[in-house]
């Protein structure tokens, strides 16, 4: 599939899937539960990088624009409309790193909502909050594995991608000359994803430490959850 019906593809589903048409109260508020928790669950895992003035700014756009629990509505939005410019003026590499967020974006969105259901319909999880023992039984029960490595998988190819586009300088040119018609073309909230995620990878100056650890740790996390250990994200190490 080309990356311009990828992002059409994914944008309609991840607007699908943002609605939350059909589901009920418990799960909506479990599903806003979960990721607040998962929020401060990475902050927890990669609080080093966050404090490492040359990791700080791309660690913060993984947290907040990629795992983020804040609305994405205008952005989701935006992204419709602006397919077919994207398409037109910037590059193939910049296409496929914008797919891939996208199929990011939706295939979180599902686990996010499974995850919250098996919370939800767990007797021993339904009423109580969200912790690391009670967050990986949920875990187990929301989706297959093959899920939860092309998740990680897309973090890191979008952290490739964006480590390779750093270094054409047209395009970060292009990023600032579109700010103003961006804002005036009602497109700001789009612009600004994008911009942050250069801008974060162009000052880290080479990305390979940083994605390593990431995709390393969170890997390492996954492999715990599923084999059903006890204290899977690390904490008691830290106390």
């Amino acid at each position: 599939m080309d990356p311009s019906q990828r992002l059409r593809t994914g944008a309609a589903e991840v607007a699908a899937l943002r609605s939350l048409e059909g589901v009920d109260a418990a799960t909506r508020a479990r599903r806003d539960e979960l990721r607040a928790w998962q929020a401060r669950r990475l902050a927890f895992t990669h609080g080093d990088l966050l404090a490492t003035p040359r990791y700080r700014d791309a660690t913060r756009f993984f947290l907040d624009e990629l795992y983020g629990v804040k609305d994405f509505s205008q952005r989701d939005a935006e992204l419709a409309r602006v397919i077919p410019t994207l398409t037109r003026f910037l590059p193939a590499g910049a296409l496929e790193t914008i797919a891939d967020a996208v199929e990011l974006d939706a295939l979180s969105e599902r686990l996010d909502l499974a995850t919250a259901r098996a919370l939800a319909a767990d007797p021993a999880l339904r009423d109580a909050p969200i912790d690391d023992e009670g967050y990986a039984r949920a875990f187990r029960a929301a989706g297959s594995r093959t899920d939860r490595e092309r998740q990680v998988e897309l973090v890191e190819h979008i952290g490739r991608a964006l480590d390779r586009l750093v270094r054409q300088p047209l395009l970060g040119g292009l990023l600032g000359a579109m700010e103003g018609p961006a804002r005036m073309a009602g497109l700001s909230a789009m612009h600004a994803f994008l911009d942050s995620g250069f801008r974060a990878f162009k000052a880290m100056k080479g990305a390979d430490v940083f994605l390593r650890t990431v995709i390393g740790r969170e890997q390492a996390l996954m492999a715990r959850i599923w084999a059903g250990e006890p204290d899977p994200v690390g904490r008691a190490g830290q106390r």
